[in-house]
């Protein structure tokens, strides 16, 4: 069985797409075999895969419902090293017919079970709205992690996130945890940054990632290269940030330090 992790924030703009693609591109360097799922209609981290969303024949949309297998619609990064089961605007309308089919916040977790065979770890891009989709992606998964950034509003949607995960464990599934927290686009030169870091490091301990991803140009230039900026400038301070983040991971896996 695959490592199932969501990647998650109730607040949007905080990297999410961005620490799902890389992460999964730099988890395929050091020789995981790796599925992004992407839960977001605006479809970022397929089009940031270099897949293009207009013209997938088949989605996330037609595997939640039931109509094609994970196998059937999945496509490789041509430049990443991973497959993508990637999502456009077709999505926006599986909320409205999910919700009156059976199973309607567990056809994720039946799909990935299909074909857990294939892979070490499955990221799912959730989108920043507590939705049906989000809901298929917290059922399936072992844990949550959740990128964010160094701000006083950041800490106000973590309540709400870490709320969120007690009830998904309490009601939906019992595996899933908050893996960790990991620290993006941070500037040490802000003293309001390195305040709420501080602040993170005593409330969560070591839930919080040892490993910090700054604020970095080139992971911003690469989504419009179609490749995830690990790939797109391996030698830049953000890619090699993504790669340790993919190395300390697997780490707290086969170590077994995750709860």
């Amino acid at each position: 069985m695959p490592h199932i992790f969501c990647i998650a924030n109730q607040k949007g703009g905080v990297g999410k797409t961005t620490t799902t693609v890389n992460l999964a591109a730099g988890l395929a360097q050091i020789g995981q075999r790796v599925l992004i799922v992407d839960l977001d209609p605006q479809g970022n981290a397929t089009m940031g895969s270099g897949v293009d969303k207009r013209t997938l024949e088949h989605t996330v949309y037609d595997v939640l419902l039931e109509d094609v297998s994970i196998a059937e619609a999945r496509q490789p990064s041509p430049k990443g090293g991973y497959d993508v089961l990637g999502a456009n605007r077709e999505l926006s309308g599986a909320e409205i017919e999910l919700v009156n089919l059976e199973r309607r916040d567990r056809r994720l977790k039946t799909a990935i079970e299909a074909a857990a065979a294939e892979y070490d770890f499955v990221l799912i891009d959730c989108p920043p709205s507590l939705s049906l989709l989000t809901l298929n992606g917290l059922t399936c998964a072992h844990g949550v992690i959740v990128p964010m950034q160094c701000e006083y509003f950041a800490l106000e949607g973590l309540t709400d996130l870490v709320n969120t995960v007690k009830q998904v464990h309490a009601n939906l599934n019992r595996e899933l945890q908050l893996i960790g927290l990991l620290r993006v686009m941070f500037d040490p030169r802000i003293t309001l940054q390195q305040q709420v870091s501080d602040q993170l490091k005593s409330h969560f301990g070591d839930k919080v990632f040892n490993t910090v991803i700054p604020r970095n140009v080139r992971l911003a230039e690469a989504p419009s290269h179609g490749m995830p900026g690990v790939v797109f400038d391996r030698s830049s301070k953000g890619a090699q940030a993504f790669i340790e983040f993919a190395q300390e991971l697997v780490e707290r896996v086969k170590g077994g330090r995750l709860k």
